[in-house]
Order: structure tokens, then sequence, then C-alpha cells
């Protein structure tokens, strides 16, 4: 049985739209595109590696998916960490309107979310990672999917965007699991999914 694991970039108002660039989605007037980039050095670039270092297939939403299918079949550097692994391994994307993919190795999941990523979990031994893809990832926490998420918190308000865990989201309870600072002040931290949020109060005990 295979684990989903998300690695996600947000700001501190949650927001994860256009984290790599002015052009990567500009939805909703969005005008801040590229927000990460200041904050990536070597603390980075090795968490990074270490991601892509464990994975086995990738799950990714039509979006994430057409960026990075502009991009890294063209990096052909046997050596590339990142671009070994997503030109070499299976990689599925959740859409209803992508047909005839052109890289190779793509499966698309056009129907029924839940029942064809429980499939794939199944069939797939190791991590099947989603990188991005915050629409579908908000899909994949509703329906109890995510088993891990590597969120990497930026030292950044934007004030605008897409918010990762916008209001009606599912309450979830995480188990933190590990986690690390950059030089650059952003925030690693691995969460593994733990069910729903338990409550108390901190009001004084009646003898006190």
């Amino acid at each position: 049985m295979g684990k989903l694991v998300s690695q996600i970039f947000v700001s501190l108002d949650g927001v994860y739209q256009a984290p790599g660039g002015p052009q990567e989605d500009t939805r909703g007037g969005f005008e801040q595109g590229g927000w990460t980039v200041p904050y990536a050095e070597e603390d980075f670039g090795a968490f990074v590696t270490e991601v892509f270092g464990s994975v086995d297939a990738f799950l990714l939403g039509r979006r994430t998916y057409d960026i990075f299918a502009g991009y890294w079949p063209k990096v052909t550097d046997p050596a590339d960490p990142v671009a070994s692994k997503l030109n070499a391994l299976p990689k599925y994307v959740a859409s209803s309107t992508l047909t005839d993919p052109e890289w190779s190795g793509t499966t698309v999941l056009g129907g029924d979310l839940a029942k064809e990523v429980t499939a794939l979990k199944e069939r797939t031994d190791g991590e099947i990672q989603v990188h991005g893809s915050g629409a579908l990832l908000q899909s994949l926490f509703a329906l109890d999917l995510v088993d891990t998420v590597h969120l990497l918190t930026f030292p950044v308000v934007l004030g605008a965007g897409f918010r990762l865990f916008p209001e009606g989201s599912v309450p979830t309870a995480f188990r933190h699991s590990g986690g690390r600072i950059t030089s650059t002040g952003v925030s690693i931290q691995s969460y593994d999914l733990a069910g729903r949020p338990e409550y108390g109060s901190y009001e004084l005990p009646e003898n006190a």
C-alpha cells in the first residue's frame, strides 16, 4: 500500500498560488508570483533533493502538470535529482479535459478521484508524491487520502491569492514527524495526518 505524500509551499497567510514565477498562475489577477524565489538556498535545495530521493510515482493537478511538462522534459542531465525522477517515473494527472498527454509515462485520472487515487495507492508500494497542485491537494484532504504533508512556510505575507486551507476545509489533526529551518527562514515541517481534531478546555479545575 503506497503513501500519498504532499510537498507544498505556502506563505505565512497560507497562500500557495504561483510560488515559482510571475506567470505561473495569475488567476484572480494575482500579481505576486515567484514569492519563494528569494528564499531558495542550499538547505532548501537539499530538502527537495531528499524528497525526490524517496519517490515512486507522482500525482499532479492539471495546472502543475502543464508547468512541469513544459520544463522538466528539457532537463536531460541524468545527474539532476528532480528531472531524472520526473522524467522516468510514472506520472498521474487528475484532469477531466486532458486526453493525450505528450510527457512519456503519464496516465490521466479522469474519473472518480476517490476511487482512482485509492486504487493508485493500493498498487503502488512506496511514495506517491503530490508537488504543488493546491486545488487537487484540497480535494485529497477532503477525502482523507493524504498521509503525509511536507509544509514549507516562507516568511512572507501576501495578502491575496488562493489559500491552501480556506474557510470550509475539513477539520483535520496532524502529528509532527520532523522539521528544520533554512538559513533564509523557511520553515520545513513534516506532518502525518492523525484524524479529526480533539478539543479541550483551559478552565480552572473546580477545587482550585
